[in-house]
């Protein structure tokens, strides 16, 4: 007999309710007044996420050599034309003044040896001209989410929920227009599966992105894509979500579980060779091994696939040992603990999904098309990285819009909370999801889109995907209205919804660009476009939506 769970409903009220711990959410966080009330919610523990394991660093221009003109160019064209270029200009422009930011917060960036012991040590990655990453040794990411968690833990208008879970925003049709208006969120607390309604005057989502739908990815299990399908459900307008970036270098071992080697590894000499030690690079561009991530990661794809190779290798063992131990501390202990020196040995390396280039489509001030509603970070689609995103802008982005947010809430401080009905169904009455079918049907979906939905595709591959996340998309609606409510379903829900929306951008796109490889269309289109996907229907969960 199934256990019976209730499932007990507690409101909580905020000024900002912020859903995700990253860069970009803990950011807003200690940058909003110390007179608004602020409820962050993080999905496990608050340094879990694509933020920490973040290792490159962060692209700024302070470099005499380098310019903000030149940082846009770069990045426009690692974009394949669907860059906005307002808002990369205003990127760019603001980038010395974020990494001043975070050095006020606390971030120890990597100084350089020679000259001035005050000067930032800067390094190169595919794309860029010059070199202008500022980065932490090889942890970048998590000196950034360590400085930042330990100011937003000491500040007393932060209210922090760990091991809490997004179900779905709660909107409602706003008095004076035909726009929506968001006013909260369904929130399930892990620790003891009760569901909460949060009540908000602003809702931000910070919550990363969607690459756990894909069956390898360097990306932490939290990536599961929950702020874009909420949205996606709510009614927001979703971008360019066709272009999945793949990292080209992720360690290949059973027990790595894709394990990413950073990209200035290559900035820093390191070589890309087949298993017999050829070179290859040189055949695809002649920027060689950096050149764009999506060319890099075609290159290798392309070789496995011609000579059967299980992957490639990446070599910087040529370099002086203490150099390499110096520069990237991290990649060379976790290589050690699957008995690579990578000292003295080239270390075995595969593409996999690593950035959501895609997402919530925002303006310039980070808004949705949902009055209120805020997205932020990887969950958005900014316009800054088109049809691929070029190396360390993702860090960049994050602390710029929430920057563009903290100035966009001001403008409306005499915003008033609106009364929300109790949606909630009876829960009395359901019954716990069998584990086994959750995993195995995560585990379908994820192989599903690896071998239709890849780095290469066709139409067909495309069709039959479409049609089999259909099927699967019917039975976790029944399951989601028949079960109790578990973290587990909820991230299964989202990931349908997400590969949904990754299928649907595919077959809208009839050309291929940046990211996006179509062999039915080889062509680049003359007028680049975004796709815009929208449900364009009522939400059938009558749960989560206020009439």
């Amino acid at each position: 007999m199934q256990k019976i769970l209730k499932q007990v409903e507690n409101k909580k009220i905020f000024d900002v309710l912020i859903i995700g711990s990253g860069a970009a959410g803990n950011s807003l966080a200690l940058q909003l007044p110390k007179t608004m009330s602020v409820g962050l919610i993080s999905k496990t523990e608050l340094h879990e996420g694509s933020t920490y394991y973040a290792q490159g660093g962060i692209s700024a221009v302070l470099s005499k050599i380098d310019s903000i003109n030149q940082h846009v160019e770069d990045t426009m064209e690692a974009g394949a034309g669907l860059c906005k270029e307002d808002i990369v200009k205003a990127v760019a422009k603001d980038s010395k003044a974020i990494i001043e930011w975070l050095l006020e917060q606390g971030v120890k960036f990597t100084k350089n040896e020679s000259g001035s012991s005050d000067k930032l040590h800067l390094t190169k990655e595919g794309g860029h001209t010059h070199p202008r990453i500022v980065h932490a040794a090889d942890k970048t990411g998590e000196a950034i989410q360590d400085s930042l968690i330990n100011k937003v833990k000491k500040q007393s208008n932060i209210e922090l929920f760990t091991h809490h879970v997004a179900i779905d925003l709660i909107t409602k049709k706003s008095k004076d227009s035909a726009q929506k208006k968001c006013v909260g969120s369904y929130i399930l607390n892990k620790k003891n599966n009760q569901i909460n309604i949060f009540k908000a005057k602003f809702v931000v989502l910070a919550t990363g992105g969607a690459n756990k739908v894909y069956l390898y990815t360097s990306n932490p299990d939290t990536s599961s894509g929950d702020g874009i399908a909420m949205a996606y459900r709510a009614g927001c307008d979703i971008a360019n979500m066709e272009f999945m970036q793949f990292h080209p270098t992720c360690l290949f071992h059973h027990k790595a579980k894709s394990f990413l080697i950073s990209e200035s590894l290559r900035g820093e000499g390191g070589k890309l060779l087949l298993p017999n030690g050829d070179s290859f690079m040189h055949k695809y561009d002649s920027r060689g091994v950096l050149a764009p991530r999506d060319i890099v990661a075609r290159a290798i794809d392309s070789e496995m696939k011609i000579n059967g190779f299980d992957y490639v290798l990446l070599d910087i063992s040529h370099k002086k040992s203490s150099f390499i131990k110096k520069r990237f501390p991290n990649i060379y202990k976790k290589c050690l603990e699957f008995n690579i020196d990578i000292t003295k040995t080239a270390m075995p390396v595969v593409p996999a999904t690593h950035y959501t280039c895609g997402g919530i489509n925002i303006d310039i001030n980070a808004r949705t098309n949902i009055k209120n509603l805020y997205a932020i970070g990887e969950v958005a689609h900014s316009g800054l990285h088109g049809a691929n995103r070029m190396a360390s802008n993702s860090l960049l982005e994050c602390i710029f819009f929430s920057k563009k947010v903290l100035e966009d809430i001001k403008k409306y401080k005499n915003e008033k909370h609106e009364d929300i009905r109790n949606l909630l169904e009876n829960n009395k009455d359901k019954k716990v999801s069998e584990e086994v079918i959750i995993k195995h049907s995560w585990k379908e979906i994820r192989t599903l889109m690896w071998n239709y939905v890849g780095i290469v595709r066709t139409n067909e591959r495309l069709l039959k995907a479409k049609i089999r996340i259909s099927i699967f998309k019917r039975e976790v609606e029944e399951s989601f209205d028949k079960n109790i409510i578990s973290s587990d379903l909820i991230e299964l829900r989202n990931l349908i919804y997400i590969a949904e929306i990754i299928i649907t951008s595919a077959l809208t796109r009839r050309e291929s660009r940046g990211l996006h490889y179509n062999l039915d269309y080889p062509k680049i289109n003359d007028k680049a476009e975004d796709t815009i996907i929208n449900i364009g229907v009522k939400n059938n969960i009558k749960l989560y939506q206020e009439k």
